[in-house]
């Protein structure tokens, strides 16, 4: 998500960027997720990367950031959809800037949590390195292949959470539904470190 957000923050720079202050929301970005590497990476230091108490604090924190934002978009604090619907012709809405701030912290929690249990492979927020690392695996026709099956499987499962949020959002009109799904499965994951038998 990050790279995106920097070429969106060049554009901006050459005042290229088609969305009035995208350029804006796009240093936000990078400078929350930053902010939440750093946060997040500490948190599961000064915890024990792998202690279930860290994977539960973690996983917490980052569901409630998504429910906050869900709340705030619900309770039409924050605009879900832009007024007429277009992105580019959207005036800009400072407002916006609660959610960036919240979903880009709790994003980095969530690409530390993968580091910190060991799953390189699956880096959780981006997808071209996965796709060219599943390319690159010499392994790659093996029949038994762990780190190529967790590469395929997060590909098909981020592929289908984007297919289900696009028809939640247009069938709803909004993405509060998607927000509160999202958030549910974090604290799904959170409640489920709790009974976890090896961490």
């Amino acid at each position: 998500m990050q790279t995106g957000n920097t070429i969106f923050v060049g554009l901006g720079a050459s005042n290229q960027n088609p969305r009035p202050y995208g350029w804006a929301r796009s240093l936000t970005s990078i400078g929350c997720f930053v902010i939440g590497s750093f946060f997040f990476a500490r948190l599961h230091r000064l915890l024990g990367a792998k202690q279930r108490l860290t994977l539960i604090v973690s996983f917490f924190l980052q569901a409630l950031m998504i429910v906050i934002t869900a709340g705030l978009v619900q309770g039409g604090v924050i605009a879900g959809a832009p007024p007429g619907g277009s992105l580019h012709n959207a005036e800009t809405q400072w407002t916006h800037e609660v959610p960036i701030v919240l979903l880009s912290i709790q994003s980095a929690g969530q690409i530390v949590a993968s580091r910190s249990l060991g799953f390189n492979e699956i880096p959780t927020v981006v997808i071209t390195s996965l796709l060219c690392d599943l390319m690159s695996d010499p392994k790659l026709f093996l029949l038994r292949n762990e780190k190529r099956d967790r590469r395929v499987v997060a590909f098909v499962l981020t592929l289908v959470g984007a297919i289900a949020g696009g028809w939640i959002t247009k069938a709803t009109g909004n993405i509060y539904g998607v927000l509160w799904l999202g958030a549910a499965i974090k604290l799904s994951i959170s409640a489920a470190w709790v009974f976890w038998t090896k961490v």
